[in-house]
């Protein structure tokens, strides 16, 4: 039997020694981002996404030995744990192969087959199932009946018998095994329109007449299925090829033609179509669920890294835009750093229409606080205030961005938001978020659950927990990735940093408060409940502009500090000089000289030559805007530039500057084939699309990334 660090080296296709090394560093309270970002010798430089899925598997395979080792010990009890029963159960690779394997063992509920093993029918199954041509059923089933156990009658005592036939042909591993085989190669899963349905809107119209073969159909589809069955619009079933399954139960039971072989012919077809087909079908629905949630899971990590990711628009004061109709449009101002200089609330939108009055305003905030780019929210009255915005802007040199504002009333309306702004209503919190969202949209969007910023599909479905944990690794490898300011990050922030959790970051913010701004990362163990391996885990992803240590304000972490500073004495502090006297020297002499091994130093080497560098900056830059453009105004062929906001399945939607975002479907995306659209785009990504269609009556944009020859 292989050990779990046997297992994850072959799947990961990593060397045995770096997945024990990963596994032992988990085990001692080592957070990802730690390993992945200063423990590179041990785990051959794995990324961060690498090792989480290794400690993901690690999670899954231990699980699998605990309930492996339950069920042993559970049929061991019942003295029936064979060898060969044994190597099956540690061989079984999923839960499934366990549960199946266990079956025939578990404690069971009052069933129709333990009932006739209470009559004594026992012994009138087993010699059914021998099968003996001369043997007479009936005859044999005469010496079972017993009005006093309740088997009145020879039919009784042979339906008795089939019931048990029956169970132990559904308990059967290998029967089981076969059956989910035959319905991954044919079965298919089917909808159609609920009897009592209500009045659909359209959303589910494709599935009143469905069908699509459980190997192939997509987990969106799958998920869409089951929420509309859920709301009661949809009927479903999986079907499987009926005969093909019978005749694998019968197959592995029925011999002859003779009068017994009938008997246990029927207990087959009973089986089927009575124990294994709705306990298959379950397994198998919860299974494409489970398959299409891990998808869907994957789908919005992938959405949400690039989200958090986008380059800030730095060193402008930015003025952000909350549309809205009978409320109006909250307006907020901030300086570079984000400080609130100004709000206001103008009327641009139906049903006020107070064009004038709102430009007299935008205009003036513009202005008196110098606002170079304007960020809007892409809700309701987004449309008409970014057309309000473009021609008020008209002929300066001022810009703007539409934001998500996905979760902007969330924060507001939070508690967090309360504490940060307590003199401003919940309207202007959310003008106040679109702005920053631009500014530096991680150290803004990780104040709001992951779940709310609207780049997943079906989130409310997803098992929340696993969602919760996968989307919370992105939150944390993007913090940690990008680096945070100890003297201004939020309270929000800091909790996200490796080590780091939400009680340590309020003792950092109020230590901080009362000492003023910290000098050194050392300091940072003066926090209280900071400990040293607290400190261990987050003082690499702390910066300090203010120490007078430069490396305080680098990734290099303080266990690497004699080892940079020896790196800078072989170019005599020449930075300028250092690749040059690496490449004379040679990598290898280099890191052994100064005590580390290639990857830190070349880790190092980065940071010297960049200190304080933010890898966002190496990123696109958002697409500023000074013009607008109407559904109206879109027309077949026509070229746009547009920013991607969102990755699906089935493709991509693109901002092109109009209130709807456009389709690329995934078939338009490329000329090469590719699985799944985040193989070669990701939100945020500039992109040059040219419009395929428009349907103004259903607001539906078909667009392609393939030029038409």
């Amino acid at each position: 039997m292989q050990t779990i660090a046997e297992i994850l080296s072959k799947e990961l296709n990593e060397t045995l020694p770096h997945v024990q090394n990963v596994i032992e560093l988990l085990d001692g309270g080592n957070t990802v981002p730690f390993i992945a970002r200063y423990r590179k010798e041990m785990h051959g430089s794995m990324d961060d996404q690498q090792i989480r899925k290794l400690a993901d598997r690690l999670t899954y395979l231990r699980n699998l030995d605990a309930r492996r080792s339950e069920i042993k010990q559970s049929i061991a009890s019942q003295e029936k744990l064979t060898g060969e029963l044994s190597a099956k159960l540690d061989n079984a690779a999923t839960l499934a192969e366990l549960e199946d394997l266990y079956r025939p063992y578990k404690p069971k509920r009052t069933t129709r087959a333990s009932i006739a093993k209470e009559k004594g029918l026992m012994s009138l199954a087993a010699k059914l199932l021998m099968q003996e041509p001369a043997a007479d059923p009936v005859k044999l089933a005469e010496k079972y009946v017993n009005p006093g156990k309740g088997v009145n009658t020879p039919d009784e005592a042979l339906s008795g018998a089939r019931d048990i036939i029956a169970e132990r042909l559904s308990d059967s591993a290998d029967i089981r095994r076969y059956i989910k085989e035959l319905a991954h190669r044919s079965g298919a899963i089917t909808a159609s329109r609920a009897a009592d349905a209500p009045e659909d809107n359209g959303v589910y119209d494709m599935y009143f007449d469905f069908s699509e073969g459980l190997s192939t159909i997509p987990g969106y589809r799958v998920l869409a299925i089951n929420r509309g069955e859920k709301e009661g619009f949809l009927k479903v079933s999986v079907s499987i090829p009926e005969e093909g399954a019978e005749r694998i139960v019968a197959l592995s039971v029925v011999r002859g033609s003779c009068p017994c072989s009938k008997q246990v012919e029927a207990a087959a077809k009973d089986a089927w179509s009575r124990l294994i087909y709705p306990s298959v079908t379950r397994e198998l629905r919860s299974m494409l669920t489970d398959e299409a949630c891990e998808q869907a899971i994957a789908t919005f990590a992938v959405n949400l890294k690039p989200l958090l990711m986008q380059p800030p628009v730095k060193g402008m004061v930015t003025m952000g835009l909350d549309p809205g109709y009978r409320t109006g449009c909250k307006v907020a101002v901030v300086n570079e750093t984000g400080k609130v200089l100004d709000t206001a609330v103008i009327y641009p939108a139906p049903p006020h229409n107070k064009i004038a009055e709102a430009e007299r305003i935008v205009k003036g905030l513009i202005k008196k606080h110098n606002v170079k780019v304007i960020s809007i929210g892409n809700g309701t009255a987004g449309r008409e205030t970014e057309k309000f915005a473009a021609d008020t802007v008209k002929g300066t040199d001022v810009k703007y961005v539409i934001v998500s504002e996905a979760g902007a009333s969330v924060y507001s309306a939070s508690k967090l938001g309360a504490e940060e702004f307590p003199d401003y209503d919940v309207s202007l919190r959310s003008a106040v978020s679109i702005a920053r969202r631009l500014q530096d949209p991680l150290a803004e969007l990780v104040k709001i659950d992951p779940k709310s910023i609207g780049v997943g599909q079906y989130q409310h479905d997803m098992p929340q927990k696993r969602l919760d944990e996968t989307l919370e690794g992105v939150v944390e490898d993007c913090v940690n990735s990008v680096g945070v300011d100890l003297n201004t990050a939020s309270v929000s922030l800091l909790s996200h940093v490796s080590g780091i959790n939400s009680t340590v970051a309020k003792n950092i913010v109020a230590y901080r408060e009362a000492e003023g701004a910290f000098r050194s990362r050392k300091e940072l163990l003066k926090v209280p409940k900071l400990g040293a391996k607290a400190y261990e885990q987050c003082a690499g992803f702390l910066r300090v502009p203010e120490s007078a240590e430069m490396l305080d304000n680098t990734a290099v972490h303080p266990e690497s500090y004699r080892a940079a500073k020896s790196l800078l004495l072989l170019c005599g502090s020449d930075i300028s000089k250092l690749p040059d006297e690496l490449k004379r020297i040679g990598m290898d002499k280099a890191a052994e000289e100064c005590g580390i091994g290639v990857p830190t130093l070349k880790d190092i080497l980065r940071e010297l030559q960049k200190p304080g560098r933010d890898p966002r900056d190496e990123l696109p830059k958002p697409l500023l805007r000074s013009d607008v453009m109407e559904m109206s105004d879109l027309v077949p062929g026509m070229e746009l530039t547009g920013t991607v906001r969102n990755i699906v399945d089935f493709g991509a939607f693109v901002d092109i500057g109009v209130h709807q975002d456009g389709l690329v479907h995934i078939s338009r995306i490329c000329d090469k084939f590719i699985r799944h659209p985040s193989e070669v785009l990701k939100p945020g990504d500039i992109v040059t699309v040219w419009v395929l269609e428009v349907d103004q009556k259903k607001k539906r944009i078909s667009l392609t990334m393939k030029k038409e020859r």
